[in-house]
């Protein structure tokens, strides 16, 4: 008796023939160019280092396009907003120590975003590997090691014929839910040396479901039948699983508000009748979460940023469903379903009650009251010109695109009072919170889609992480407009240190003139003002290829509310 999974397909004879007889001239590097490209990959982000030239020397024998930035940490902003945007594996080439390091602060923005980025690093020649301490260039006793706590997954190669296996599992692994960056490295003799290996000319490119437990799902379905009073935090999960859609049906079944956290937004529609929005660092809608009797969280571990800094105490029931195993119950105790969003909520669907015979009248009313609450609270704070801005921004901004939001200001503001007008348009650094994220990202994004204008937002401080990035910019043609906000300093440590201790220190920063330092790498600069941003920066965003906008002012920030 023959079973299904014995079944293997035979090769053909040009295949065999093709297997027998592969090309001269290939290396290891070949290897891994034909590994990605067998999976799907069609464009790799990265920087050449010694012991990673093979790599790049094979992407001249391959169809695949590279995208070269000046830093590694860049070039992995870069791949993880391609990877965010397309929802592929982006592929990150780089070298061996400091290239290698340089990107630890992008792979850990990727791993608390649950965005897929596969990097592939050179290693030493392998009589360095395990400590024996040959003083190669670049040489540490444990590269992988710098990895393993910021990664999913780790996959070492040693020789030729584990590449296409160590790349394609890392691939699965990049993409299995929850999504997230993995480390493949390969030592230097490995990719120079010839291969007789044969053209790698596939791959299994789909990675595991994770479906819920149905007994969970059942259980999750009848408490929100019952609810009197269900409400809903849509995260970052949401987006990630493109569950937005089902997330609405199943809302509107139970007549629950939402309220999206920062990398959740997008997943519910901002005007809907039961959108709570994205004020979920305000005391109001705090209060709103905790009194509801059965509260659906989907796709967020109720960290810091989603919790109101860890002051959200919720009364009633809790359903989490969450893909990251670690993050179910990490904050609140709940009925813990591991799944993926889109599944999780299908299930949900497909088993919840109808509420027709039992309707919960007023939620709507109750949506509109909460948010009549949030916008005394900041209009009471005279913060009129950080609204201006950032209304002009929404209103310069084609509903379709999407924009990149470094960590200023501006931003803390987009998190909770931007329109991201739909799924997957609006992303920020919030995951792990470091500086320069903003424009690479976007170069990222405009890489994988080049028929719409990319934003890229930026204060002084962060924008001068990537300021190299503009030669990128210009060498590829990329279609980003970078909004900077210069306000001479770190503003919002600034008013941190102010709050704190009184006065700041070491916040205070020296700008360049930064129209003339884009111009300076051919790109062209604007300096705006509040009152004619909007029309410069919708010109900006409606010009081909890049461009810089510079606005000084300086933003405040509203007033905490998990302090009182």
């Amino acid at each position: 008796m023959t079973h299904d999974h014995d079944l293997v397909l035979r090769p053909t004879q040009a295949q065999i023939s093709a297997a027998l007889n592969p090309p001269a001239g290939r290396n290891g590097g070949d290897l891994v160019v034909e590994t990605l490209a067998g999976l799907g990959a069609t464009t790799v982000f990265g920087l050449p280092g010694q012991h990673a030239l093979a790599m790049f020397d094979a992407l001249r024998r391959s169809s695949l396009r590279y995208i070269g930035l000046r830093v590694e940490n860049n070039a992995g902003f870069a791949a993880d907003a391609y990877g965010r945007i397309t929802g592929e594996a982006a592929p990150l080439l780089l070298s061996t120590g400091p290239g290698a390091l340089t990107s630890l602060a992008a792979l850990q923005e990727a791993a608390a975003a649950s965005a897929p980025v596969l990097a592939i690093g050179s290693q030493v020649p392998t009589p360095g590997l395990g400590g024996g301490r040959h003083g190669y260039l670049h040489e540490l006793p444990d590269q992988a090691a710098s990895f393993r706590g910021v990664v999913k997954s780790v996959h070492t190669v040693r020789t030729q014929s584990q590449i296409p296996s160590a790349i394609e599992a890392a691939w699965k692994s990049a993409l299995s839910v929850p999504h997230g960056p993995v480390w493949v490295e390969i030592p230097q003799d490995v990719l120079l040396a010839q291969t007789s290996i044969p053209v790698v000319t596939g791959g299994d490119a789909f990675p595991d479901e994770l479906p819920p437990r149905p007994e969970l799902t059942a259980v999750a379905a009848d408490l929100l039948s019952r609810a009197a009073r269900p409400a809903i935090i849509a995260g970052g999960g949401v987006v990630r699983s493109d569950a937005s859609g089902k997330l609405k049906r199943l809302a509107e079944v139970l007549q629950a508000p939402v309220v999206t956290t920062p990398g959740g937004k997008g997943a519910f529609p901002w005007k809907h009748p039961l959108s709570l929005r994205s004020w979920i660092e305000d005391r109001h809608t705090t209060d709103f979460l905790e009194d509801a009797d059965v509260l659906l969280v989907v796709g967020s571990g109720l960290g810091e940023l989603s919790s109101n800094y860890h002051t959200f105490k919720p009364r009633g029931r809790v359903v989490q469903i969450e893909a990251d195993l670690g993050k179910l119950e990490s904050n609140h105790p709940a009925l813990g379903i591991h799944a993926d969003a889109r599944l999780a909520l299908q299930a949900l669907l497909e088993t919840v009650e109808t509420v027709v015979e039992r309707p919960r009248p007023g939620a709507a009313e109750r949506v509109r009251e909460v948010l009549t609450k949030v916008a005394d609270r900041i209009a009471a704070q005279e913060l009129t010109l950080e609204q201006d801005v950032l209304a002009s921004v929404r209103k310069a901004l084609p509903a379709d695109s999407p924009s990149f939001w470094d960590m200023t200001i501006l931003a803390y503001w987009a998190w909770s009072a931007f329109d991201a007008k739909g799924p997957n348009l609006m992303h920020s650094a919030q995951g792990a919170g470091g500086l320069g994220y903003g424009f690479p990202a976007a170069l990222g994004a405009a890489a994988a889609d080049p028929t719409r204008p990319v934003l890229a937002v930026s204060g002084d401080g962060g924008a001068l992480y990537s300021i190299a990035e503009l030669a990128t910019a210009r060498q590829y043609g990329l279609n980003v407009t970078w909004l900077i906000v210069d306000d001479g300093g770190y503003g919002i440590l600034r008013e941190y240190m102010t709050d704190a201790f009184g006065e700041p220190t070491a916040t205070e920063l020296t700008r360049p003139d930064y129209v003339a330092l884009a111009e300076s790498f051919g790109v062209p600069g604007a300096r705006t003002s509040p009152q004619t941003l909007e029309a410069d920066l919708a010109k900006a965003l409606s010009t081909p290829g890049p461009s810089v906008v510079v606005l000084p002012a300086l933003l405040r920030m509203f007033a905490p509310t998990h302090l009182s």
